[in-house]
Order: structure tokens, then C-alpha cells, then sequence
């Protein structure tokens, strides 16, 4: 059966013009090479049908190659940027959020669950070994089923049922994967920003791996990187989403020529990159990205006088005015980019803390509509975002294909007076002398609510939603820590309300997973034992015990067993619905 994803897989290359082999041109960073013998011509080096990016036709304007761009950085693990900026994957999101072939040739999907990939003929990992069948074979037999490198077996992004895929190579230029039932995620897991990872350099990672290599040399190996066994040289070696080794083949338009240690990494253009634009020029049209280690407290500061080209790291809305003033004086240009996820700024009651009676009130949905109300967003827009935020549930955007206004609109308008009705039928109507609202068990309603610490801009928001449960008789007192002690307070049960970012994922398609939505990790604040219980199989956390969230774990699960875009549209919608509706978050 050829689906509408199967189509657009096959059809990704065909719809754009085509570019003759001889018409390809390339940065001249890369013409000393050529000449001196170093490097092939560039269309000896693309795959004989290089992915072809045409930004006319998307609106934009080609650029031009060459140059370098300074990037700031807050430490040295912010090199793990690099592969989301470069967004290179087997299949990734055009910008309708449709999924298109990118280093794949094309792909085949039948009944959800088998799943076929055609690689490029000609394609080549950045230092000209060729890319074939044999890097995913490598991948998937050597690697991920190798329980000394994977102790925990595959992971469980590729597992249904508990079970993993078939694996075959068809062809050295073909790979098919077979489940039993169906992963409608699997295409969006590869898409996504830290995808799952398929393929591996072979013939540079064997040298690591004592399936191949000679034990003596496998030893020498890792006494030089100063690890303790074979298992953690491959794994160190062989890290895609942390490019800090300078000699592992990429498929990223830029590859790092510095390791770690050091304050500055310097990421050069990738000179077998698989994708031109629609004049035949091969990408990236920039030549280095350079990456400057600075304290994170300096960051904005440092942009504000020039010292990065292009910078989104270290920078929060608390900088905007700062950053616009510097726009008078210095060539800079700001721009606000919107953010993906449900809502900047979130509170997360935590329905699994440990406190008995503060675990019954805020699993009371009156308490948590209440909250909700009494909350004046237009004021906390004004005040904070200069007017540039939308008030909103916390939900999906409305750029995502899936939202509907009543989504967004859910009990999240300012009406103190619905809020201290609510309070009061869900058992809050005694207060005591400074008109704070008295639980069940006597003690006053104070709320204390926690902070990774990491932004001014959540204490600030904080203290005006601080005035605004005052009026409805709830104390709020906020307590900041550090990310790790927040989590693991968070996990135990010892937080009572956090505050975070919202739903991670604000623009979803029906092909994206729902999980966002029901328990499904340790790190949903508002649920972190009923997350933990999913994400481990049941076998760590507690199974959920209130019916409103039980139904969105038995929709999640109907989800995962969808074979049609439908079928996904509808269980999305019905669990938007709930859980706005519920307000989780």
C-alpha cells in the first residue's frame, strides 16, 4: 500500500529542478585543496543525485560562499549544538512540517511498521569514505545489539511491544527495518533534534571494536584515550551528537577540527555535504563556525559588543532591552524568535509530592482551574514581555496543524472571582486571620513553589503571580535550587509546584508522538513517578491512580497502534482537549 507518506519519501528529489553535474560549484576554502590533488572536483564529490535545496522557492534568497561566523558558547558541551543548527538527517521537516527525504534517497513505509531506505549513489562521509548499507549494518548488529556496548539492549525509542525491528540490507544501497506492529514515531524520532541513531562510520569505528580489531592494538587504543575498556573507547570515539572527536566522518555540513579540551572549537564546511542549492552551489555557503567558550553570565553582554556573528545560546528575554540598544551602535540586528514549545513559562503542581494533603488538593481539577484563573497573563504580557507575548493555556501554537483556539483559551482567562468559587467548593472556604485559605487539614494554603534557578526571568514572573494568588487566598513562596538538586527533589516527591518551561513540543503534526501529553518520563514535573513507571517498562515509579490521567496513558497507547493519519488527528485532539481542559500544566 503506498501511503501519503510513502509518496512524499519518493518524491522528494523528483518535485525539485534538477542541477547538471558539470554546472555544481564549490566554496574556494576548498580550491587550494582540489588543485594540489588533496580533494576531488565537488561533483566527484556529492552523491550522484545530491539533495537540491531550492530557496526561491521557499521564500528566501540564495546566499554566496565563503566566510566564518563567531558563535558564543557557555562551556565546552555546547558543541552538542552543532548537529541540531546543521539539521542533517535521514528524513527531516521541511518548513510545513512535512517530512522529506534528506540524506536518504527516498523511503517506503507499509502498514506503519515496515520501513524501507534508499541511501544516495555516490553519497560520502566527510573524509570521502563512502556511505553504503554497510555503516547501518554496522550500526544496528556491531553496535546497538552488542549488549557490551548497549548493556540495556536496544534502545527503547525502536522498541514495540518490548520487541526491536528486523534488520536486512537489501541491496548496498538498501535497508528495510520490521516490526510486528506499528511505530507510527519512527520517521519523526530520525526527524527530530537529537534523533535516533542508525548509521555509524564503519570502517573508521572497526579500528575501536574488538570484533575487528587486534586485541594487543584494541589495548594500546584505549591506554592512549585513557578509558578503562574497549566498550567506553567505542562509545567515546564514536559520539554523533557530541562532535568532539576532530577525526570522526560526519554527514553534518560542518566537522570539528578541535577536541576537547579547549576555549575555542573551530567547526569547518564539510567537503563531501550532501545538498546544493537550486544555482548549483554546493552547502553549507558558510565556511567555519568558530565557537568561543565564555562564562554564561557575560554572554549577552559580550553579543551586545560584537563579539559573535550569529548567537541564540546564553540570550533570554531579560536581554532583549539590552540587546536593542546595542542595535543603535553596533552592526547587530535582533530578532525575536518564537519559541516551540506550549508556553515560555509553566507551573507544574506536582500531583505525586509527598505531602499527602497538599497531593489531594492539587489533584483537585477545581484547584488547578482555580489557579489558573487567578492568574492575570495580560498584566504578566505587559510588564514582562513589553506586550510582545501571547496569553495562552499552556498548549500547542497555533503554527502547528493540530490547534484549535479553545486549546489555547482553556481556563486561562484572569477571573479571580470563578477562581475563589472554585477554591471554595473544592473545600478551601476557611481562611485564616491574613485571609489565607486553610486546607483540609488546617494548615494555610502556602505554596511553595521551586526553580532550576537558571532564569531571572521565572523569578520575575513569579513574583506577580505572587499578587495574584494573594488575591484569591493562596501564599506563594518561591525557593530556587540548581538543576540537578531540582530533578532529584522533583523525582522524590519533595517539590510541591515547579515552574518550567511548557509542553516541549508546541508544534506537533499527527505524525509526531502524543507523549508530551500523558506520563511517559521522569522529567514531567507534574507527574514524575507515573512518567518514570512508562519510560522504565513498570518496573520503577507508580502506575497512575487518578482515572483523568489514565485516560490519557490509554490514549497514548491507541496512538502507538494507529496506521492511518486520521485515526492519529483524532487521538491528538481528544487529548489536547483533555488535557487543557484538566490543566496539568
Amino acid at each position: 500500500m503506498i501511503t501519503r507518506r510513502t509518496a512524499l519519501g519518493m518524491l522528494a528529489s523528483a518535485v525539485l529542478p534538477g542541477v547538471a553535474r558539470a554546472a555544481y560549484s564549490q566554496s574556494e576554502y576548498l580550491s587550494a585543496a582540489v588543485e594540489a590533488g588533496r580533494l576531488p572536483p565537488v561533483a566527484d564529490r556529492l552523491p550522484k543525485q545530491p539533495r537540491i535545496v531550492d530557496l526561491n522557492a521557499m521564500g528566501r534568497v540564495p546566499g554566496l560562499h565563503g566566510g566564518a561566523a563567531r558563535m558564543l558558547i557557555g562551556g565546552q558541551r555546547d558543541v552538542r549544538l552543532m548537529p541540531i543548527n546543521g539539521y542533517s538527517r535521514l528524513v527531516g521537516y521541511d518548513e510545513h512540517l512535512q517530512l522529506q527525504a534528506d540524506i536518504l534517497q527516498s523511503f517506503t513505509v507499509e502498514e506503519e511498521r515496515i520501513f524501507e531506505f534508499r541511501l544516495r549513489e555516490g553519497h560520502k562521509w566527510s573524509n570521502g569514505d563512502p556511505f553504503t548499507a554497510e555503516d547501518f549494518r554496522y550500526c544496528w548488529e556491531d553496535v546497538i545489539l552488542n549488549r557490551e556496548i548497549h548493556k540495556g539492549g536496544p534502545p527503547v525509542d525502536l522498541l514495540v511491544d518490548g520487541k526491536p525491528p528486523r534488520f536486512e540490507v537489501i541491496d548496498p544501497l538498501t535497508i528495510r527495518y520490521t516490526w510486528d506492529s506499528p511505530i507510527p514515531d519512527f520517521l519523526p524520532k530520525l526527524a527530530s533534534p537529537i534523533p535516533v541513531a542508525l548509521a555509524l562510520p564503519s570502517a573508521y569505528l572497526r579500528q575501536f571494536h574488538a570484533k575487528y580489531q587486534d586485541p594487543k592494538a584494541l589495548d594500546e587504543l584505549v591506554r592512549h584515550h585513557r578509558v578503562d575498556d574497549w566498550r567506553l573507547l567505542h562509545i567515546k570515539m564514536s559520539r554523533q551528537q557530541r562532535p568532539e572527536n576532530p577525526d570522526l566522518p560526519t554527514l553534518e555540513p560542518w566537522h570539528p577540527t578541535i577536541a576537547p579540551p579547549a576555549e575555542q572549537f573551530i567547526f569547518e564546511r564539510n567537503p563531501y555535504f550532501h545538498r546544493v542549492d537550486e544555482n548549483g552551489l554546493q552547502l553549507p555557503y558558510i565556511d567555519r563556525l568558530i565557537l568561543n567558550v565564555s562564562s554564561p553570565d557575560i554572554i549577552a553582554a559580550k553579543t551586545a559588543t560584537g563579539e559573535s556573528e550569529l548567537q541564540f545560546v546564553g540570550l533570554d528575554f531579560s536581554d532583549y532591552t539590552l540587546l536593542k540598544e546595542a542595535e543603535k551602535i553596533y552592526p547587530l540586528k535582533v530578532s525575536l524568535w518564537k519559541r516551540t514549545q506550549g508556553s515560555m513559562v509553566s507551573l507544574l503542581p506536582n500531583l505525586n509530592c509527598v505531602d499527602d494533603g497538599w497531593r489531594q488538593v492539587f489533584r483537585d481539577v477545581r484547584v488547578r482551574r482555580a489557579m489558573s484563573l487567578a492568574i492575570d497573563r495580560n498584566e504578566l504580557n505587559k510588564a514582562i514581555f513589553y506586550g510582545l507575548a501571547q496569553p495562552s493555556a499552556d498548549t500547542i501554537l497555533p503554527e502547528s496543524p493540530l490547534f484549535k483556539p479553545e486549546y489555547a483559551t482553556a481556563w486561562s482567562s484572569h477571573d479571580p472571582e470563578q477562581a475563589n468559587r472554585l477554591l471554595d467548593e473544592a473545600g478551601l472556604n476557611r481562611r485564616n486571620a491574613a485571609g489565607i485559605r486553610l486546607l483540609p487539614d488546617g494548615r494555610p494554603a502556602n505554596i511553595i513553589i521551586e526553580s532550576a534557578g537558571e532564569s531571572t526571568l521565572e523569578t520575575d514572573v513569579l513574583e506577580l503571580i505572587t499578587d495574584h494568588f494573594h488575591m484569591v487566598g493562596l501564599q506563594l513562596f518561591i525557593r530556587t535550587s540548581q538543576r540537578d538538586i531540582f530533578r532529584s527533589r522533583a523525582i522524590g516527591g519533595q517539590i510541591m509546584m515547579s515552574v518550567w518551561q511548557g509542553l516541549d513540543n508546541g508544534v506537533p503534526t499527527s505524525e509526531m508522538s502524543p507523549s508530551g501529553l500523558a506520563p511517559s518520563s521522569d522529567d514531567q514535573l507534574q507527574w514524575p513517578l507515573w512518567g518514570m513507571y512508562f519510560a522504565s517498562a513498570e518496573t520503577k515509579g507508580k502506575a497512575p491512580d487518578m482515572p483523568e490521567v489514565q485516560y490519557l496513558v490509554d490514549r497514548l497507547r491507541a496512538w502507538r497502534q494507529t496506521t492511518t493519519a486520521e485515526e492519529r488527528t483524532t487521538i491528538w485532539g481528544e487529548m489536547l482537549s483533555h488535557y487543557t481542559q484538566q490543566v496539568f500544566s
